[in-house]
């Protein structure tokens, strides 16, 4: 069944396995959410359903948000997100998502707001290379330079690397592995890194990924032809002197 559910960033930190190996990763305050509206094929022409997340006084929300949650008959929230999932139809206008709906050994798809870093040159936003330093070159080391562009076809192609916006722009890293769940701290811990800034919102849901198993382990092969099943590393016919 396909899950998804709301959560703010927390941060990063690193914890240990049961072999003592280092695991990078992030902390996701997820949920609880609940269902504030429900799309069903009928009346919409497609399911889905309406998650919102973290609770807020009335006066804090316009009168048409204030509306639709009071129609719901749940409390006024300020984050609201639509989800397509398969189970959709199972579930109610009323219903709440916590952080025990995914387990230990998921793999999802986080998605969040990456961190703004303004306007900035082509070196830091494009990973440019700066122009010679010596002969004169001028106070240009870090500009984009000439584009190239001469009488045909008098124009710079779309798509041409240069200075800009850099960053808040929305990311979604897929595939990343769920290590731990604590229902109690409606926490969720996933490894690696996520978009956003500390406290910055993120939605968790099922990977599009295929997740492949590993068939079989990794052993010492009986192929006499490969080094790792020679007696003698010369030649493959030592295996049987």
């Amino acid at each position: 069944m396909q899950k998804a559910i709301i959560g703010k960033k927390v941060g990063m930190t690193q914890i240990f396995d049961e072999s003592g190996k280092v695991i990078p990763v992030t902390v996701i305050e997820a949920g609880p959410c609940v269902v504030t509206q429900k799309k069903t094929e009928e009346n919409d022409g497609y399911s889905a359903i309406q998650l919102g997340f973290e609770e807020v006084k009335e006066r804090k929300l316009s009168k048409p948000e204030l509306g639709h949650t009071k129609k719901a008959g749940v409390a006024p929230v300020r984050h609201l997100k639509e989800f397509k999932l398969e189970g959709a139809a199972d579930m109610n206008v009323g219903d709440t998502v916590k952080a025990d709906a995914f387990q230990a050994g998921d793999h999802v798809d986080v998605t969040g707001i990456s961190k703004g870093h303004g306007y900035q040159g082509v070196i830091k936003r494009h990973g440019a290379q700066r122009t010679p330093t010596s002969h004169g070159g001028g106070p240009v080391h870090r500009h984009a330079g000439s584009m190239g562009s001469c009488s045909d076809p008098s124009r710079i192609f779309k798509g041409k690397i240069g200075a800009g916006q850099m960053g808040l722009e929305q990311v979604t890293v897929q595939n990343l592995d769920v290590v731990k769940v604590d229902p109690e701290l409606n926490m969720i811990v996933v490894r690696g890194a996520i978009p956003g800034p500390k406290g910055g919102l993120v939605y968790v849901k099922n990977t599009v990924k295929t997740i492949r198993v590993a068939k079989g382990e990794a052993g010492t092969s009986v192929n006499p032809q490969k080094a790792s099943a020679r007696m003698n590393p010369q030649k493959a016919s030592a295996r049987n002197r």
